[in-house]
């Protein structure tokens, strides 16, 4: 469960269509996926940083066919619109031609047209990633466990030159990721763990 395994989670043909707004930009990424988890980290590990979860949204279609109709529908309403990706987005992300300036409002306007005239589901992005996570949730607490067992034996046993931190770097990524979608970790990771984040 390292760096919080992503849930495979769509069954054949299921596809999102995006909407992915930056946080500290007004930039926003349009596209589709059959993994958004898997996309969202492929655009950057820290996702949940990058991007504001609670402005962005999911279009579930139902066939890849209705994805692509929509993706080039919203491309060419918005195509002046182009911008290039952040500087933080890892370049073999790929989809350079998918950012966009300054449409933050109109695209979300544009996704809830589709939604109720097609009568797909919409969903607000951080809702649906926290799902995504409680529903693997149940393995956090034997896992972070896990994780701090590897953090200390690394702090007393392992000269500091020598020390990796790589067990403390996952851990802190899995809690910082379940806090940004509003997830408890009081109710998910053990009291030591929690102590040790409150410590770092």
């Amino acid at each position: 469960m390292d760096d919080f395994s992503l849930p495979r989670t769509l069954g054949r043909g299921r596809t999102f269509v995006y909407l992915l707004p930056c946080r500290d930009q007004d930039l926003v990424k349009l596209g589709f996926s059959r993994q958004p988890l898997v996309r969202m980290r492929t655009l950057h590990r820290r996702f949940f940083e990058l991007f504001d979860l609670e402005r962005g949204w999911l279009l579930e279609v139902e066939r890849l066919a209705d994805a692509r109709r929509i993706e080039t529908s919203l491309i060419r309403r918005f195509g002046v619109h182009r911008s290039p990706a952040p500087l933080q987005v890892m370049d073999e992300a790929g989809g350079y031609s998918e950012w966009f300036r300054g449409i933050s409002p109109e695209a979300s306007a544009v996704f809830r047209g589709f939604a109720q005239e097609e009568g797909w589901p919409l969903h607000v992005l951080q809702s649906w990633v926290r799902d995504m996570f409680t529903a693997q949730a149940d393995g956090l607490f034997d896992w972070s466990a896990r994780m701090l067992q590897m953090i200390e034996y690394e702090t007393f046993n392992v000269p500091p030159e020598r020390q990796r931190g790589v067990a403390a770097e996952s851990l802190g990524y899995v809690m910082d990721a379940c806090e940004s979608v509003g997830m408890d970790t009081a109710q998910w990771f053990p009291d030591e763990v929690i102590t040790w984040r409150r410590s770092r």
